[in-house]
């Protein structure tokens, strides 16, 4: 522990005498515990998959009349955009192709009401180590809540 200076009578020098002060310990950034899938409910997830782009805001506006193009899948806040990947990979035959890339929108209401898409990741559909994506990040890391939608724009090259 390093000792305090004082100055003749006891008293300790004011700080700026003293030096710099010590840097500001680093917060640790949020913990995300993986989920113990044996025994949390699995999360409802509506995702919507479209060839060449996002959906756009308007697209969701009125509830009931989302897009057609829904895959409904029981996932947990621990999922990442891997494993997401590859169940979208099962359902759409495009997400397949050696250079597909998938992009991944949050798609939630702002606090007026209006829908807004927020994209949070991309994919490749067959990744390797010289082309890195956001494939380790889950669910919770990316901050999705409950009740969001998960819009997917399969993109060919």
């Amino acid at each position: 522990m390093a000792e305090v200076q004082r100055r003749p009578g006891g008293r300790p020098l004011p700080q700026s005498a003293r030096g710099p002060p010590p840097p500001p310990a680093a917060k640790p950034g949020p913990r995300f515990e993986p989920v113990d899938r044996e025994k949390t409910c699995p999360l409802l997830l509506r995702v919507f998959t479209k060839v060449g782009g996002h959906h756009t805001d308007g697209e969701f506006a009125v509830r009931g009349k989302e897009p057609k193009d829904e895959v409904q899948i029981y996932t947990w806040m621990d999922a990442t955009l891997r494993e997401l990947t590859d169940l979208v990979k099962e359902v759409a035959p495009e997400a397949r192709r050696r250079d597909a890339i998938l992009s991944f929108a949050f798609v939630y209401p702002d606090k007026r009401g209006r829908f807004v898409v927020r994209e949070v990741g991309r994919t490749f559909s067959y990744p390797n180590g010289r082309r890195p994506d956001s494939g380790s990040k889950s669910l919770s890391e990316l901050c999705f809540q409950i009740g969001d939608y998960l819009d997917v724009a399969i993109l060919l090259q």
